[in-house]
């Protein structure tokens, strides 16, 4: 039977490593050029390396619900109260609860902390009041004095008014859209969608004929407040506390207007969707797009058939927000279809506050901010610095273990390094525009651990070569040889650490997976860098005299590995045979 054949290459030597090395050449290049392109050439930072805000919400339970708070509950507040922070822009922001009855915000820096809190904190209920009467902010002198409202203001911008209607964007039409006393025709909007006019608020009147307004609440709209953000936010309070089935007094959130409501007629879980959009061909700017539910949309409508047929400020409703009015546009007809339009004098940022608060402002519980926490930039840059050095020190002491101890293949574990870091960078960079993802402190300690895992890989497979060369053979069979047994114990210890850094991943929270996502990234690269670099690589170098000749500087010496005699292929010599004397 004939021997088999050891000097047999194997499929992999059999393969072109110069094109698995022009093809993660070609990878890289792109990746660097995706950078350019995209014009982000940094990873985005997380809060507590770029500084930023952090609130914890105090869940509370709502007036007649006494067992609102739950897990069910709590996770569904999170989800709302995170895509109303995305609607900022935020998409890096990051929201999860904690303990029992906690929700934690945290929102780097780069985003309007002011308007971001009013996002995080008005998270009561959503609701739509009739108007019964309204008058000015400041506390009145005497009661019974109430002014008309300017109506349907936007987040921001007050002083132009607004309407409902129910045209879709872009078509509006007479019928089912009012204007309000705010947008006449001496203070009609300008072109640009800001209002133009006199500035001056409306005029003092009466409440309307046949208002039935208790005394009680006249007396309390006269003594009420809303001239400074102290009594806004007291008057808000009171006014939450409220059960949906009663009257109240609210003060709109700049303050300059303050009304007396009646019930809930339409709750914020009955708005389907709402959007922000700009009307280029009626003329009327920016505007606010609803969309309510089945039962929604005929509650709608009939709460505005039944206020349309009134007086100023009663044809009004008010969009209440954690008991305070966000909006109050006036309404001319009944608006039926399930959809309607808040029209005039917004600017494109009050238009999206308003519809952020149309579209996520129904949250099952209340909340308070219990603590709000600043992390500046400069404590931020200390944590990056010292995270930095840390890393430069771990990859310090990696070379200077390869240096000494493989000396010439140190050079293809370093220039495998070099790859892999290249790799890493720019595939994190990239993933901060496209996905949101935000380098933190744990995932930068993620990114040093991965040092070690992609050296072990490297010195598992120089190990198994220098296995081969001490059973006596050269280096260009050893290098092949080696791969297959070297392959196999790789891929099974990345598969560990990969598994550890998904589980990690999906039964954690917050900042500790951005240290198993950074891990389990730097695993697959580190697969992907032995396939595609390191071992065609080699192959190479195993041609070349330097490596091949076993030179002492090579970290392939025959003789300091204690090299067998070589196994040399020839025909086999018979042994002499002996012959016994007679």
């Amino acid at each position: 039977m004939a021997a088999p054949n050891k000097g047999r290459r194997s499929p992999a030597a059999q393969s072109r490593p110069g094109r698995a090395l022009v093809l993660i050449l070609v990878v890289i290049a792109a990746l660097v050029g995706g950078m350019f392109y995209s014009g982000t050439m940094t990873p985005r930072l997380g809060i507590d390396l770029a500084g930023g805000t952090s609130f914890t919400l105090a869940a509370q339970n709502q007036p007649g619900k006494p067992n609102a708070i739950n897990e069910t509950n709590m996770k569904t507040a999170a989800g709302i109260i995170e895509r109303r922070v995305n609607g900022l822009g935020v998409s890096e922001a990051e929201v999860q609860t904690q303990g029992t009855n906690h929700i934690i915000v945290n929102i780097p820096k780069g985003t309007d902390a002011k308007q971001a809190r009013q996002q995080v904190g008005t998270t009561a209920q959503l609701g739509f009041r009739t108007v019964l009467t309204a008058a000015a902010g400041a506390k009145t002198p005497t009661p019974g004095a109430s002014k008309s409202p300017k109506a349907g203001s936007g987040e921001k911008e007050k002083q132009g008014g607004a309407s409902a209607s129910a045209t879709p964007s872009g078509s509006p039409s007479p019928q089912g859209r009012a204007v309000s006393d705010a947008l006449k025709k001496d203070d009609a909007p300008s072109p640009s969608g800001k209002p133009t006019g006199s500035p001056s608020a409306p005029p003092v009147q009466q409440p309307p004929a046949g208002a039935d307004i208790p005394a009680a609440l006249q007396k309390k709209l006269a003594a009420l407040d809303c001239s400074t953000k102290e009594s806004r936010s007291a008057a808000a309070e009171r006014a939450a506390r409220a059960k949906p089935s009663d009257s109240i007094v609210a003060c709109e959130d700049d303050g300059k207007t303050k009304y007396v409501l009646g019930p809930v007629k339409v709750e914020g879980t009955d708005v389907d969707d709402a959007k922000a959009s700009f009307d280029q061909q009626g003329g009327q700017g920016w505007l606010v797009q609803m969309n309510f539910t089945s039962a929604g949309g005929k509650k709608f409508a009939d709460v505005t058939g039944d206020i349309a047929t009134k007086t100023p400020p009663q044809n009004q409703f008010a969009i209440t927000l954690d008991g305070e009015v966000v909006s109050a546009p006036q309404v001319s007809s009944a608006i039926a279809g399930g959809n309607a339009q808040i029209t005039g004098g917004f600017t494109q940022q009050s238009a999206e506050d308003l519809a952020n608060m149309l579209s996520y402002g129904a949250l099952p519980l209340s909340f308070k901010i219990a603590d709000e926490t600043t992390v500046t930039a400069a404590l931020g840059g200390e944590q990056l610095n010292a995270g930095l050095i840390a890393g430069a020190i771990g990859l310090f002491l990696v070379v200077i273990y390869l240096v000494a101890y493989y000396r010439g293949l140190s050079l293809v574990a370093l220039a495998s390094l070099v790859v892999s870091a290249v790799l890493t960078y720019t595939i994190m960079t990239l993933l901060g525009p496209a996905i949101g993802f935000a380098l933190n402190l744990p995932a930068v300690c993620g990114a040093i651990v991965a040092i070690g895992i992609t050296a072990d890989s490297f010195i598992v497979y120089f190990e198994r070569i220098r296995d081969e060369i001490r059973e006596g053979r050269t280096l260009r069979p050893s290098v092949e040889r080696a791969w297959p047994r070297a392959r196999r114990t790789i891929l099974v210890s990345d598969f560990v650490s990969f598994l550890a850094a998904a589980v990690l991943f999906i039964v954690t929270v917050g900042k500790v997976q951005g240290f198993a996502f950074t891990l389990g990234l730097t695993t697959l690269l580190d697969v992907v860098v032995v396939f595609f670099f390191t071992k065609p690589l080699m192959t190479l170098l195993a041609k070349r005299k330097f490596f091949h000749s076993g030179h002492p500087w090579s970290g392939l010496d025959p003789t300091r590995l204690g090299a067998k005699p070589p196994l040399r292929r020839g025909r086999r010599t018979s042994a002499p045979i002996e012959t016994k004397e007679a």
